[in-house]
């Protein structure tokens, strides 16, 4: 009885804990929660305003986005800029190639870059050093712009779509994130298992490498969208046809041509130049807004193919 009692008396009170109540900040934590928190909303007012005002501004009165009143809502709303942008039969001709050349681009693009990383990605592939030398080489230094048209003079890519994809087949940048991704992020065993399996290369690569990259994929697939979609340089230079030129150089051309008619007419030349500042806002939302978008469906690949392609080890 009394072992009983000594062991009940000798123990240790159990203290209750609510895991939900957390330690009072002291007043130095409370000032970098402050100041955190003024960072973030300051970065994204900086973000996110221009492209509000750009919005805005496309559907208001110029008088008044000229005058400074348009600020945070629209006023005056007037759609003429968008009426005139899509009332040029051009734009949609100008979307449709730009949506050939990024769909088509992209996939080429994939089909190049995802089986090149992999096979860079693998040790008993005794050529990859050099061959990653020799990529990495032309990052940093280049032809530049007149051999490279000879070169496309000469192999019959001047004024064809095909100037759009073919030369921008891979990116050695995107090249790199795709081998580290297979290093990083793909176990070795697999391969071990696979080869018990009786899987060849290909096979490996197609069955069991490609269904575990879907993040990296998105993430490459993305890069390379956009690099077609915001592409101006080539039809700008390498494009003489207006039935091939992208949606980047046909809203250009709308742009001059309205800047040329404000100074044709000069009686009203204050209406036309509102006219044109409105429809160069319009412009601004039309070429921008497949991507605003496509881009949240793939964001979380996006941040994750990035963080796991960093992860070393």
């Amino acid at each position: 009885m009394s072992n009983a009692y000594a062991s009940v008396a000798t123990k240790a009170p159990e203290i209750p804990w609510n895991k939900h109540v957390s330690q009072k900040k002291g007043f130095g934590d409370r000032v970098t929660d402050i100041v955190i928190w003024a960072v973030i909303a300051l970065t994204c007012f900086v973000v996110i305003y221009p492209l509000w005002f750009v919005i805005i501004a496309s559907v208001s009165d110029q008088a008044k986005v000229a005058a400074g009143d348009v600020t945070l809502i629209p006023l005056g709303l007037n759609f003429a800029g968008y009426r005139k942008v899509f009332a040029n039969g051009d734009i949609w001709q100008g979307y449709w190639n730009t949506i050939v050349y990024a769909v088509l681009g992209t996939a080429l693009n994939l089909v190049v870059t995802l089986p090149g990383a992999f096979a860079l990605s693998r040790r008993e592939f005794k050529p990859r050093r050099v061959l990653l030398f020799l990529l990495t080489f032309t990052m940093y230094f280049a032809g530049g712009m007149i051999p490279n048209y000879l070169l496309y003079k000469d192999l019959g890519l001047l004024d064809s779509m095909w100037v759009f994809i073919l030369p921008t087949a891979v990116s050695v940048w995107n090249l790199i994130i795709a081998r580290s991704f297979f290093e990083t992020s793909i176990p070795e065993d697999l391969h071990d298992a696979a080869q018990i399996d009786s899987l060849s290369y290909i096979g490996y690569f197609v069955k069991i490498v490609l269904p575990l990259s879907s993040a990296i994929i998105a993430v490459i697939g993305l890069y390379y969208f956009v690099g077609h979609w915001n592409d101006y340089f080539t039809g700008l230079i390498y494009v003489t046809s207006s039935d091939k030129q992208p949606l980047q150089v046909v809203l250009q051309n709308i742009l001059l041509a309205n800047k040329a008619n404000v100074f044709e007419n000069a009686r009203n030349a204050i209406e036309n130049q509102r006219i044109a500042e409105q429809i160069k806002y319009g412009v601004i939302i039309v070429s921008t807004l497949p991507l605003l978008v496509i881009y949240p469906f793939l964001q979380k690949y996006f941040n994750k193919g990035v963080m796991i392609g960093a992860v070393k080890g």
